[in-house]
């Protein structure tokens, strides 16, 4: 943007008797405004047939909804439990084991042998289960003879076998009798017993947090009828994006965890755009309202105002969030892709319903959205007095506050450099769930390393040199003599027991050994070296993401802002937050720092799927804010070409707006760090802290810091770079 002020829209409004029309020297979004307040009973209707329509298949979507899809695609560890799935009974990482242990004799004599018969009867009647393998001597039998495991082959995807176990665990759970306990666990028991705790911890965080939400947002607003607003949104948001999931998912399988995130970011995003637009229209109304223009072109003005600034802020604030998730696809991972997918649905539909649905409630409102108003509201105030007096504050020692912040976030940021990643252990479960109570049973009885038993599936002329290495490695404890394929495919299976509990990082070791040192044709499977696969495979796509990330996300501050300089500080200075937050997270989560606060036990290290998927949310969430903070700055420095006024001025009409968006999103995140599994904890811990961090320090210190040092050259767009970009401006008369 040049440094020259923007011409100023001439001519008085429309009124019913003028032949100028409404739309008159509006930009696309006023015109939008203008067009869905005079189509209102056509908007009316499309929202409610979407809303409706999805609405219905919304219900289906917590049983719909897969919970698997944990792995690295092209892996050779999918490719083994494929091919095990496929020719060996359905004995892949996926299958079910139900452990069944006896407290009065061996288990297969007696009340014991009774319960594996009725196991045995369940997991043969459900279709989607293949062969059933009954305990056998020296492998799934413990030596004691207390302790069997019936193993109920994979018939199904992984997806669908998570949800076999989801059907039958608590069937199979209530076999148990006084002497003999049954316990059904494996990769597929876990992934359904943490998707039933994380659905648990969602629910219990959002109860929490629901109060505290609404009273920063009637604070915020200051009347409890435009406090509601942001509701409506998150419920537009919610119901469309949960019906389209699940009917996405009948073509690709979609994570249950999709549909977790997009609850959080459809309400986080929904008061974020409603707290911009209803604060900006509110104050348009009430200049309008004073100068005796309160007919409907009086209200379709500033409707249109509206939208010509802070709507545009928040369609460049949607998009950014849509850019910088859309770098998360670039992982090779189906759970991933579809948890990045499930949010950026639930952006398009709160962002769709900011620009259409939220005008036209406006329009219909209009001076009733200031109903049962707090008795100190003030709602035709834009500009804040207190944060314009913060900014001069600012602007008059610019280095003390900048210094100060900077030093925080670097202080906070600096245990990163010690910060290890793993994929979760056993001990994200609650110490009571089936896949938790059998994995510790099954340690018990066979050793530290009979939970993450690996499977090699080979040719069989390899067989008896595969063998030799495994026999002959220190990471193995035992290894099963080679099972044949149940077909003529020449492939033969040997599953060897390692030494450590499948957490530990020898493991990774060993594995690496294997490969290295098995024929050709061996594949190395298991549950545990699918984590390991998964684990490789996002420690090499983070730094990919966060470059992609950083790149877009700073080209879209470039074609918004039309300034190159604070397009890149913006840029950067949301990497501090980042860093910070993550600081934090190792000295919580690796170190044990207030683990007995939160309630959890660490697992010496962060889960490895963190940093790049909290990275595109943190850096989401903080160029939301910066979209809203410079766009301000630009519109005062476009009216009026002064660096002092861009500052003071945007903090004036956007602090408020920025400080209640990121008080409300940190009582959201950090009530999931107090329920739950260690996951929900991590999320709620580092999006917690990096939203405190990234709304308080670098949005409201930080950032008006760097527009007071740059000055002019802030705003300085080349030449040759104006004939580029598309001319945006954000001033409004």
């Amino acid at each position: 943007m040049s440094n020259t002020t923007a011409p100023r829209h001439a001519g008085p409004p429309s009124s019913p008797g003028s032949t100028r029309p409404v739309s008159a020297d509006m930009g696309p979004l006023g015109r939008l405004g203008v067009w869905v307040t005079d189509h209102a009973k056509l908007v009316t209707v499309v929202w409610l047939l979407t809303i409706a329509g999805l609405g219905a298949f919304a219900p289906q979507v917590e049983h719909n909804l897969s919970g698997a899809g944990w792995q690295a695609e092209g892996s050779e560890s999918v490719e083994a439990r494929e091919l095990a799935r496929e020719h060996f009974g359905g004995n892949a990482s996926s299958a079910i084991q139900v452990v069944v242990r006896s407290t009065d004799g061996p288990v297969t004599e007696g009340e014991g042998k009774d319960v594996l018969a009725e196991v045995t009867a369940v997991l043969e009647a459900e279709p989607r289960i293949a062969e059933v393998v009954a305990p056998t001597p020296g492998a799934t039998l413990s030596q004691d003879g207390d302790t069997a495991i019936v193993l109920a082959g994979a018939g199904a995807d992984t997806n669908e076998m998570v949800r076999v176990a989801t059907d039958l665990k608590a069937e199979l759970q209530e076999l148990s009798t006084d002497a003999v306990e049954v316990n059904p666990t494996g990769s597929s028991l876990l992934w359904s017993d943490f998707n039933e705790a994380n659905l648990d911890a969602m629910l219990k965080s959002e109860l929490m947090s629901w109060p505290v939400t609404l009273a920063i947002l009637v604070l915020a607003f200051g009347a409890l009828v435009a406090a509601g607003l942001p509701l409506l949104l998150t419920l537009a948001g919610l119901v469309a994006s949960a019906g389209s999931l699940v009917l996405i998912n009948e073509l690709v399988p979609v994570s249950i965890w999709a549909m977790n995130f997009a609850m959080m970011f459809a309400l986080a995003l929904g008061i974020d755009y409603a707290l911009f637009v209803v604060v900006r229209y509110r104050a348009a109304r009430a200049a309008r309202a004073g100068s005796g223009r309160t007919d409907i072109a009086g209200k379709q003005r500033a409707i249109a105002q509206t939208m010509d600034t802070a709507g545009k802020a928040v369609l460049l604030s949607g998009l950014t969030v849509l850019i910088s998730l859309s770098a998360v696809m670039l992982v090779p991972s189906p759970s991933f892709r579809s948890m990045a997918g499930g949010i950026m649905l639930s952006v398009l539909f709160v962002l769709a319903a900011t620009l259409t649905l939220l005008p036209l409630v406006l329009f219909k409102l209009d001076d009733r959205i200031n109903k049962l108003a707090l008795p100190w509201s003030k709602s035709g105030e834009h500009r804040s007095p207190r944060f314009a007096a913060w900014g001069e504050r600012l602007w008059k020692r610019p280095l003390v506050w900048g210094l100060a912040s900077l030093v925080v976030l670097l202080a906070l940021a600096a245990p990163i450099a010690g910060l290890t990643t793993a994929m979760p252990s056993i001990k994200v479960l609650p110490e009571d769930a089936s896949a938790r109570v059998g994995y510790d049973q099954v340690q018990e009885s066979f050793g530290d390393g009979a939970p993450g038993t690996l499977q090699l599936v080979m040719n069989d002329a390899d067989a008896a040199a595969a063998t030799e290495v495994l026999k002959n490695d220190d990471g193995i404890a035992a290894a099963m003599p080679p099972m044949p394929a149940a077909d003529d495919s020449g492939l033969v299976m040997v599953q060897a027991v390692p030494t450590v509990d499948p957490s530990d990082p020898q493991l990774g070791e060993t594995v690496d050994r294997l490969r290295a040192d098995l024929p050709a044709s061996a594949l190395v499977g298991g549950a545990p070296v699918e984590n390991l696969d998964l684990k490789t495979q996002l420690d090499e796509s983070t730094p990919l993401v966060i470059g992609v990330v950083l790149v877009l996300g700073f080209l879209l501050l470039l074609v918004a802002l039309q300034a190159p300089l604070i397009s890149l500080l913006g840029t950067l200075a949301s990497l501090l937050s980042t860093a910070a937050a993550f600081g934090v997270a190792r000295l919580v989560f690796q170190e044990g720092y207030g683990a007995d606060l939160l309630g959890f036990e660490s697992q010496g290290f962060l889960d490895a799927w963190a940093p790049v998927f909290f990275f595109a949310m943190i850096f989401a969430i903080a160029m939301d804010y910066t979209v809203f903070l410079l766009a301000s700055a630009k519109e005062h420095y476009e009216r009026t070409g002064d660096p002092k006024e861009a500052m003071v001025g945007s903090l004036a009409h956007s602090g408020r707006v920025i400080f209640a968006a990121g008080a409300v999103m940190v009582a959201v995140f950090f009530t999931f760090a107090l329920s739950g599994p260690i996951p929900p904890k991590e999320m709620g811990v580092v999006l917690g802290v990096a939203v405190l961090l990234d709304a308080f320090l670098v949005r409201l210190v930080l950032l008006p810091v760097l527009l007071r040092l740059t000055g002019n050259a802030a705003w300085y767009t080349p030449a040759w770079l104006k004939r580029i970009l598309p001319n945006i401006t954000f001033a409004h008369d």
